[in-house]
């Protein structure tokens, strides 16, 4: 009988592994990080890399890193018209076509990576934001977020009168909305770019994910970085158009997606566990990282309130209200 259940275990899985190679397919896969960028090394990569060998080959990979195929703000088409199969989006770039999955720009909600992953990977699996990137014609395979945005600047910045009349680089409309609220005038500027532009002077702060300042050098061009604010934070979604993941098999859509969930953990997990190492290589090299007293985030909270009640206003949908809320509980968790 051992023999038997050996003999039919076999074939089974011979019987499987032909079905996933019958089907073989190499996807076009677009990305606007440069791959030596954390989100590339511990997410995007490694995901590639493990899909292919858990498919034992029938899944493979052509990537596009640094928006070779196409820019930031076109994944997305790309995908639906065919130029691409598959793409890493960073949602605040499609926010004409995602406007709901734009809540996790929303500041004073999640204080982790690994904590705002946890949501967004809940919040895709079921619900409005999912319903929303059907609707766009790809499926969510994964989730995950940048650590909350800080404030870098070449002066401190703490209470809100600090922040009048200041240019401050915001990633997105829904950011721009927290530095308006603080009283600076949010700057929409692509992450390239703001090195050069806060080193001539054009910012005057950034708001920006701490794991990803090596990326861009800012840390040569600012004296102050806060450590514990939450101005909002930026969600990545690894999208397959739908007409191509339907089509895949049970057992390698099951895969993908099983293997997506362990790569948004892992590379919010990395993330989080970078801040620290680079806050102390901070330190050493002079600049101020400092922490806002309870008297500077109860102001900045209070300043604050009012642009998650605008984001659901400005919206002018009936679902924006029931994702805030379903956002706020699970972050509370």
């Amino acid at each position: 009988m051992k023999h038997t259940n050996k003999l039919f275990a076999v074939v089974a899985g011979a019987f499987a592994f032909a079905g996933l190679t019958a089907q073989a397919e190499t996807l076009r896969l677009g990305d606007f990080q440069s791959t030596s960028h954390i989100v590339s090394i511990e997410g995007t990569a490694k995901w590639m890399e493990s899909v292919t060998e858990a498919t034992d080959g029938a899944i493979t990979f052509e990537h596009f890193p640094s928006q070779q195929a196409a820019k930031s703000k076109a994944q997305l088409d790309a995908v639906n018209n065919g130029i691409l199969d598959a793409a890493l989006l960073g949602a605040s770039y499609h926010a004409d076509a995602l406007p709901l999955n734009s809540v996790v720009g929303l500041p004073g909600y999640y204080s982790s990576a690994e904590q705002g992953t946890a949501t967004l990977q809940k919040m895709l699996a079921d619900g409005p934001l999912r319903d929303e990137i059907l609707a766009a014609g790809v499926t969510p395979i994964f989730g995950f977020v940048l650590p909350p945005y800080q404030v870098l600047a070449k002066s401190r910045l703490g209470m809100p009168a600090n922040w009048a009349g200041l240019d401050v680089r915001t990633s997105g409309s829904t950011q721009a909305m927290t530095a308006r609220a603080l009283g600076g005038v949010g700057i929409s500027i692509p992450g390239p770019e703001v090195y050069t532009a806060v080193e001539r002077g054009r910012l005057d702060s950034v708001l920006f994910p701490l794991a990803s300042v090596p990326g861009y050098k800012l840390n040569e061009v600012v004296s102050h970085i806060s450590t514990n604010g939450s101005f909002g934070g930026y969600s990545f979604i690894m999208v397959v158009r739908s007409e191509l993941f339907d089509g895949l098999s049970d057992e390698v859509r099951a895969t993908m997606l099983e293997l997506g969930n362990e790569s948004a953990i892992r590379v919010a997990q990395a993330q989080d566990a970078s801040v620290e190492g680079l806050i102390e290589e901070w330190k050493a090299e002079g600049i101020d990282t400092y922490a806002f007293s309870e008297e500077e985030l109860a102001s900045i909270s209070d300043a604050l309130q009012a642009v998650s009640v605008d984001w659901a206003e400005r919206l002018q949908d009936d679902k924006a209200s029931a994702v805030l809320a379903t956002y706020r509980a699970l972050t509370s968790e």
